[in-house]
């Protein structure tokens, strides 16, 4: 969950089971409670265990784990050795154990009768956070219930969306009892030493009987008009109890987590008259924008929403003249929507190029007709990726249908500038933190089978890095951290079903099978790893493939004829056969932005 700000980033596994917005409603009441709780302090050597070597010195010992070199007092200066003994001067070595990790455990047990039924239980949620992860933090077990169920069936290990639920439908008109305490001692063994159990509650649990030894959290509801924040009282056993005042949100945010704090909510969808005759889309070449494709051969750059409840502006649309037919189009940060049209023989750029003398239209000279860089009738416009020299002029660069990668030089004194190709075999082209880079499949050369390589265009000559990878089939993708340094997150094909994904500290293997169509690859939020999105043999399903076991992660309305991952963003889109056109937010797992050709204005 990248949303969350670092000094909550210990919780993001837990914290990842809501919302973003509720996430961030929680966090400052989590950072606060665990400062109060604390860490689960590790176990000591006088708990022992069994013996593990030695782990560093110590003051203190039986002679036998005296140092060597300390004997040599006894034959040189036996007064020394004395005097050394005496003030705790002589160093043993201290023995290690391997402590029993899979016997702790931390308990909790909650009360949901009517001393703290409504906002008291928001102080719970946040608890039950703290809790799971301290237990987490020091390798212990986990295990949670509501003190007025039955133990038998109601005993939770570990947070999860299902348990949550079932916690919040245990409300209960009965207060808790001593009977309700003692069934759950009887049943998780807590009558000969309570460890780390903990009582939350009202502060009358710590007059039932058994709770003796027990630690307790007490929460209370200020009684005063227009208060809306809850006190919470830490009181561990045998420590110094501690209080924390909650400030709660927003009453709307505190009925949603009260209810249901897993629902995301579900924004209208965008419907739009505009896209009735679109023929393809893509992303532009930072990733940041979608560059829609329409039958009437316009292209429109439209801005990603940056969440559900974005407005989304209205797009940039570009009308060739009559007798155009658009080749490519692309979008810079500076510079706005560029679109190729090809003109007869010549080749003209709708839109301004930067040049050293600022920006200017850009009208390239014919080329020969076997070498022109045409995507084939009825297949979707070439992407245009951009980037600067040091002369402050633009180059541009597109990936042609027969994967030749040409390159747009900046005009110059000599007139119109002649298109230029680069390399062939080029699998997939993007740009990447502000550097135009590219792939190419690896080249069979005297027999022998070379590698896949990354090419970074914004070095003189441009800087080939190997591959290990024998398809060479490429996809750029998003990821916040942990990404390679010069293609950020990258998979390319290694055989026919396995992806290697290139990351910052090496190579991660991937499986796909070969029903699937691989369309790009991702990076879902914390902690799930990066991973390649596939499109079912269904032609509707898409699925994540990562180091952990496959996953659904959404499915289109009808049969997906185009698909797209955005390297620039956590997002992808798709277009059905139908005609709609969805972005879907991997990190808040709903739709951003639909249009259906359907729609009435």
């Amino acid at each position: 969950m990248t949303a969350l700000p670092p000094i909550l980033r210990p919780w993001a596994a837990q914290l990842s089971l809501f919302p973003d917005d509720l996430a961030l409603h929680l966090g400052p009441h989590v950072a606060r409670l665990a400062a109060a709780l604390g860490g689960l302090r590790p176990r000591g050597e006088a708990e022992g265990g069994e013996p593990q070597g030695y782990d560093g010195l110590a003051r203190r010992g039986p002679f036998e784990r005296l140092l060597v070199s300390e004997w040599l007092w006894a034959l040189e200066a036996p007064d020394e050795l004395v005097r050394r003994a005496a003030f705790g001067e002589l160093s043993f070595l201290k023995p290690a154990f391997r402590q029993p990790q899979g016997a702790r455990r931390t308990v909790v047990l909650l009360d949901a009768g009517p001393d703290q039924l409504g906002l008291p239980r928001i102080a719970h949620l946040a608890l039950l956070v703290v809790l799971a992860r301290r237990a987490e933090a020091a390798g212990a077990a986990f295990t949670w219930g509501v003190l007025q169920s039955s133990p038998g069936s109601e005993t939770h290990t570990g947070l999860e969306v299902r348990s949550l639920m079932r916690w919040l439908e245990a409300r209960s008109i009965e207060p808790a009892t001593a009977n309700h305490l003692d069934a759950w001692r009887v049943a998780l063994d807590l009558h000969v030493s309570p460890g780390d159990a903990w009582l939350v509650g009202a502060p009358r649990l710590s007059r039932l009987a058994g709770a003796e030894g027990m630690s307790r959290i007490e929460v209370s509801e200020p009684l005063e008009p227009g208060a809306h924040r809850l006190t919470v009282d830490v009181r561990p056993a045998a420590q110094v109890a501690r209080s924390v005042v909650l400030e709660l949100p927003p009453p709307d945010d505190c009925i949603r987590l009260l209810r249901n704090p897993f629902e995301r909510p579900r924004p209208a969808p965008v419907w739009t008259r505009a896209d009735r005759g679109l023929r393809g889309f893509a992303f532009s070449g930072d990733g940041r924008r979608l560059l829609l494709h329409h039958a009437d051969g316009s292209v429109a750059a439209m801005a990603v929403p940056h969440s559900p409840r974005a407005t989304v502006p209205k797009p940039r649309r570009v009308h060739v003249p009559g007798g155009q037919r658009v080749i490519a189009a692309g979008w810079r940060y500076s510079g706005g929507l560029l679109v190729l049209a090809r003109h007869g023989d010549d080749y003209v750029m709708h839109g301004q190029v930067r040049t050293s003398k600022g920006f200017r239209k850009v009208r390239y000279e014919a080329l020969e007709e076997e070498e022109r860089p045409d995507p084939p009738p009825g297949a979707p416009p070439l992407v245009l990726v951009s980037g600067l020299d040091g002369n402050g002029q633009e180059h541009l660069w597109m990936k042609t249908a027969e994967d030749h990668l040409v390159h747009l030089p900046p005009p110059g004194p000599g007139g119109s500038p002649f298109f230029g190709y680069v390399a062939a075999e080029v699998s997939a082209l993007a740009e990447v933190r502000s550097k135009p880079v590219y792939v190419v499949r690896p080249q069979k050369v005297s027999e022998k089978l070379y590698v896949a390589q990354l090419g970074v265009l914004d070095e003189t000559p441009t800087r080939m890095v190997p591959l290990n990878a024998r398809h060479g089939e490429a996809y750029f993708g998003y990821s916040p951290s942990g990404a390679h340094p010069d293609a950020g997150l990258l998979a390319v094909r290694h055989q026919e079903e396995n992806w290697r994904l290139f990351l910052d500290l090496g190579v991660t293997q991937i499986v796909v099978p070969s029903a699937y169509r691989v369309v790009g690859v991702v990076h879902p939020p914390a902690p799930s790893p990066p991973g390649v999105l596939a499109l079912d043999p269904d032609r509707r399903t898409f699925h994540f493939f990562s180091e952990h076991a496959p996953r659904t992660l959404v499915a289109a309305t009808d049969d997906v004829v185009q698909a797209h991952a955005s390297h620039g963003q956590p997002v992808f889109g798709w277009l059905t056969k139908k005609g709609e056109l969805v972005v879907w937010d991997l990190m808040e797992a709903t739709v951003l932005y639909r249009a259906v050709p359907e729609a009435t204005p």
